[in-house]
């Protein structure tokens, strides 16, 4: 699946400020929902990988929150029941007047003319740039009560959610899977633990380093 960023991403031929925040849908808000709508369609027939099939399963035995920066469902779609979506839920609409009214909507087009019952364009459920991060303080407190943290599929440079690690209690490990160098972006004291693999195998690792016990 394409990232938002990478080489050939989902941004290429727009200017991320021009469908990414609300200058942009206050500019050219049709714009703004032909570009909601073509990643909408493209990730209808996306299907969650083994990294997020194997998250859900700890919930089996562990208490598992996952805090996410992606906005799709694939999370939800593996089983996962605890999920925080710090930039918004693309399957979702809201209304255009503080993000009211916010209805499931699933892949389907929001088009211009959909309005809420208060007569307020609806617009995509995303945090755009220089929008508020809401459920950052849910986020927060899901990190200070942790007894792991597992950061994975992330590059750590996208704040303020790359700052969540620092929350972290002192004693508690943090486990990296990334298949990059990652000591550079962890100013942390705590112990950190990288697995340098891709998501999928290194979620597999991850898992039996749980199962054995073995994180002292």
């Amino acid at each position: 699946m394409a990232t938002f960023r990478g080489s050939n991403g989902l941004w290429e031929g727009y200017k991320i400020m021009e469908v990414a925040s609300p200058e942009g849908w206050a500019k050219d808000y049709s714009t703004v929902l032909e570009f909601y709508n073509a990643r909408r369609r493209n990730i209808a027939s996306v299907l969650p990988n083994e990294a997020h099939k194997l998250l859900a399963e700890m919930e089996k035995e562990w208490e598992v929150s996952v805090v996410t920066q992606n906005i799709d469902n694939l999370h939800e779609q593996a089983g996962s029941t605890q999920v925080i979506h710090l930039h918004g839920e693309i399957t979702k609409a809201c209304s255009s007047n503080e993000k009211r009214h916010v209805v499931d909507m699933g892949f389907g087009d929001i088009l211009e003319g959909d309005v809420c019952e208060e007569g307020y364009q609806m617009r995509p459920f995303i945090v755009w740039f220089g929008e508020a991060v809401p459920l950052m303080e849910a986020a927060t407190e899901e990190v200070l009560d942790a007894d792991i943290v597992l950061v994975i599929g992330t590059s750590l440079e996208v704040y303020p959610a790359a700052g969540l690690v620092n929350f972290a209690r002192l004693e508690v490990p943090i486990f990296v899977i990334d298949p990059n160098p990652v000591a550079h972006k962890m100013q942390v004291t705590n112990k950190v633990i990288h697995i340098q693999k891709g998501g999928s195998e290194g979620m597999k690792e991850f898992v039996e380093v749980l199962n054995n016990r073995s994180i002292e």
